[in-house]
C-alpha cells in the first residue's frame, strides 16, 4: 500500500511523513469473501483494522440493527470497532479489503512520532551554580532526597563542540541530556529536507521521550556552540527519575480519583482518534500540543492522563511533571478505563 494512501485514516492523517512511510512497511492486507466473520463479539484481539474497500457490517447481539460501514465513509476512516474485548460481530457484507495492524504497532509508531526528542525541563532562579539549579526545578523538587543524591552523582560532564552532533535520528536512546553551557538545535528529517524544531539553551533537557518509549531518536540535536552537559544513563534515568514523576494507576484507582479528588481526564491522542470516541467529561490534549497548552492547566488539580497503550501518556506525564503538575497515568490506556465506566463514554 501507497504511504500517501494512508492519510485518509486516522491517526495516519496526523503523522509525519516518515511515520507514514513506517506505516505502509507495518500494515498488512486482508481479504475477506462475502459473508466471513472478521472477528466475533467478546474476543479479545490485539490487532487494528481499517476498511480499504467494501462494507462490513456490526452486530451487537442485542438484537438491535446492525451498524454497517462503507469504504470511503466517515466511520471507515477510523479503525474498526477496535474497543477490546470486541463489543461486535463484525461480517463481511460484501468482498472486502482491510488493511490489518498487529498488536501494538500502530500505537507504538503514533507515539514514537509523536513524542519530541527535546523535551525541555525549565529551571528558575537567577543562582549561577548549577545544583542550586538544579534543586530549584519543580520536577526534581518531586524526586525523594535519596534519588536525588545518586542522581547528583551519577550525572556525568560531557564537553562538547560547536556543531557537534549529540543526539542523531533513528539511534537507539542510551542518554538524558541537561545542558549546563552553550547552546543546541533540534531538527528532524522530513522527506528528503530538514526541519529546525527548536532550540534548546541552558538549564533545559532532551533526550527522555526515546528512552521512555524504548524507540529511537526521532530528531537530532546539534551543538550550537562550545559547551558542557551533563547526561544520565538510561537506567539511572528510568529508576531515579522517571519512576517518581510518572506514577501509574489502575482504572479503578483513575475512577475513585475523578469521583473524590476531582481529577481530571486527559486524553492526549490527536483530535480525530479523541472525536471517533473518548471518555466523558475528558479533555483533548494532544501530546504534540501538550507543551504549549501546560501553562493553561490548573496546577492544583490531579491529572490522569490516557491514550491507546499508555506510551504517548507516559512521555506525556514527564513532561507535566517537569512542570509540577500532579499527574497519573492510566495502566492500560483507554480500553481499561471503558471498561471500569461503560456508561461514561461519548
Amino acid at each position: 500500500m501507497q504511504a500517501t494512501q494512508l492519510t485518509h485514516f486516522v491517526p495516519f492523517n496526523g503523522l509525519s511523513d516518515e511515520a507514514l512511510q513506517l506505516a505502509a512497511q507495518q500494515g498488512r492486507t486482508l481479504h475477506l469473501n462475502q459473508g466471513q466473520m472478521l472477528f466475533a463479539r467478546g474476543a479479545v484481539d490485539h490487532d487494528s483494522y481499517y476498511l480499504l474497500e467494501g462494507e462490513v457490517g456490526l452486530d451487537a447481539g442485542t438484537g438491535a440493527a446492525s451498524l454497517f460501514i462503507r469504504s470511503g465513509g466517515e466511520a471507515a476512516r477510523h479503525p474498526i470497532a477496535r474497543l477490546k474485548p470486541r463489543v461486535y460481530t463484525c461480517v463481511a457484507r460484501t468482498p472486502c479489503e482491510l488493511l490489518v495492524f498487529t498488536g501494538d504497532d500502530l500505537d507504538y509508531l503514533v507515539a514514537r512520532d509523536q513524542a519530541t526528542a527535546y523535551e525541555v525541563t525549565e529551571y528558575e532562579g537567577d543562582d549561577p551554580t548549577w545544583l542550586f539549579d538544579l534543586l530549584r526545578n519543580q520536577s526534581f523538587s518531586r524526586v525523594p532526597p535519596a534519588n536525588l543524591h545518586a542522581l547528583f552523582g551519577r550525572f556525568e560532564p560531557l564537553t562538547v563542540a560547536a556543531g557537534q552532533v549529540v543526539i542523531r535520528q533513528g539511534e537507539v536512546g542510551d542518554y538524558y541530556y541537561l545542558v549546563r553551557e552553550g547552546s543546541a538545535q533540534v531538527t528532524r528529517a522530513v522527506s528528503g529536507s530538514t526541519v529546525t524544531l527548536a532550540r534548546i539553551e541552558p538549564g533545559e533537557g532532551f533526550g527522555e521521550d526515546a528512552l521512555i518509549s524504548g524507540e529511537p531518536r526521532n530528531a537530532t540535536v546539534t551543538m550550537l556552540s562550545a559547551g558542557l552537559l551533563m547526561r544520565l544513563a538510561a537506567s539511572d534515568f528510568h529508576t531515579q527519575l522517571q519512576a517518581p514523576l510518572v506514577h501509574p494507576v489502575t482504572a479503578e484507582e483513575a475512577a475513585a480519583m475523578v469521583h473524590r479528588r476531582g481529577a481530571v481526564l486527559i486524553d492526549v491522542r490527536m483530535e480525530d482518534e479523541y472525536r471517533q470516541g473518548k471518555l466523558k467529561g475528558s479533555l483533548n490534549q494532544p501530546l504534540y500540543l501538550l507543551r504549549l497548552r501546560a501553562r493553561a492547566l490548573d496546577p492544583a488539580r490531579p491529572y490522569v492522563l490516557y491514550c491507546q497503550t499508555g506510551r504517548r501518556s507516559s512521555t506525556a506525564a514527564f513532561l507535566l511533571a517537569q512542570r509540577g503538575f500532579d499527574v497519573h497515568v492510566l495502566t492500560g490506556g483507554l480500553d481499561a478505563m471503558k471498561m471500569v465506566h461503560p456508561a461514561g463514554n461519548s
